[in-house]
């Protein structure tokens, strides 16, 4: 069994894929925004750091054509090495609705009309003919995104940042093979809305990003602050972030984790998780009051 394979399986539609996966928003420096400092993340480390994922199982890669940084492009860098890669099939997940400009600016929402040609962006970009998954942001945009469906552009639809009412109102029109929403052990508002309730009763897979990170999103990893986290890595002779991901992966088996990372031994740490066996005992010590 590869690290991937070892948290279990999902089906998105009719595609089944290994409950741990791999984010690209850091693909290109320090999250989407390309805020790094440090130099552009070699095209031939990145594409080595995706095969090495592949080659753990890792077979469900999230990415958008808005993640870019000055010199690089995360879903040019993910056609580099699917285009080199001879092993099994990996499912592209990509979103559309927000956008930027070639420089970097964030631009207004796109309206239904604009829909078809971000994903034909992405198309461009993936080098594919069609999108594997596409999350829209809203569910206004989507009676737009299943008649690109109908086209044969898009193979499954998803939804990102939406309330239950949006799933509802979505499921009506095209059905939704998942949800994606930032959640963590400190940020559970999808928890709290009956979005990750709803997800496993519709059989729908919930996405979260932002799983290790939780508040501090998109800004670099930054010392474990929590003592219940830091107590059961102790325990379980793991890393934090493992904690974290194992907690996540155990909300239920709709639940999938895309972490994401340019460093090959974070890329290690974070797909052994996939292997930690939270106890009764540790899930009420990690969900308990921290201030208590």
């Amino acid at each position: 069994m590869t690290m991937a394979a070892a948290a279990g399986t999902w089906q998105l539609g009719d595609l089944e894929v290994n409950r741990i996966g791999y984010g690209a928003m850091r693909l290109t420096g320090n999250g989407m925004m390309g805020n790094s400092d440090g130099a552009p993340i070699d095209r031939g480390h990145a594409v080595r750091l995706l095969h090495t994922a592949f080659e753990q199982g890792v077979n469900h890669v999230d990415t958008a054509s808005f993640y870019f940084s000055p010199l690089r492009s995360a879903n040019e860098l993910i056609n580099r090495a699917l285009d080199s890669w001879r092993g099994h099939e990996v499912v592209v997940v990509t979103k559309v609705g927000p956008g930027r400009t070639p420089s970097g600016e964030w631009q207004t929402m796109a309206r239904p009309d604009e829909l078809r040609g971000q994903v034909e962006e992405n198309l461009r970009q993936l080098g594919r003919d069609h999108l594997d998954v596409d999350c829209a942001s809203v569910a206004e945009h989507w009676g737009a995104l299943a008649e690109l469906r109908e086209a044969g552009l898009i193979r499954h639809l998803g939804l990102s940042n939406v309330r239950p009412e949006h799933i509802r109102e979505a499921r009506t029109i095209a059905p939704v093979v998942c949800v994606q929403n930032s959640f963590g052990l400190d940020w559970r508002r999808a928890e709290d809305t009956g979005v990750l309730g709803l997800c496993a009763e519709l059989g729908i897979a919930f996405v979260p990003f932002f799983a290790i990170a939780g508040l501090h999103r998109e800004a670099a990893a930054a010392a474990e602050q929590d003592r219940r986290v830091a107590a059961v890595a102790t325990e379980l002779d793991a890393t934090p972030a493992q904690v974290r991901l194992a907690w996540t992966l155990h909300r239920g088996p709709h639940v999938l984790a895309i972490p994401g990372t340019t460093n090959p031994a974070h890329l290690a740490e974070n797909l052994a998780a996939a292997t930690l066996r939270l106890t009764p005992a540790q899930l009420a010590a990690l969900d308990a009051d921290p201030a208590a």
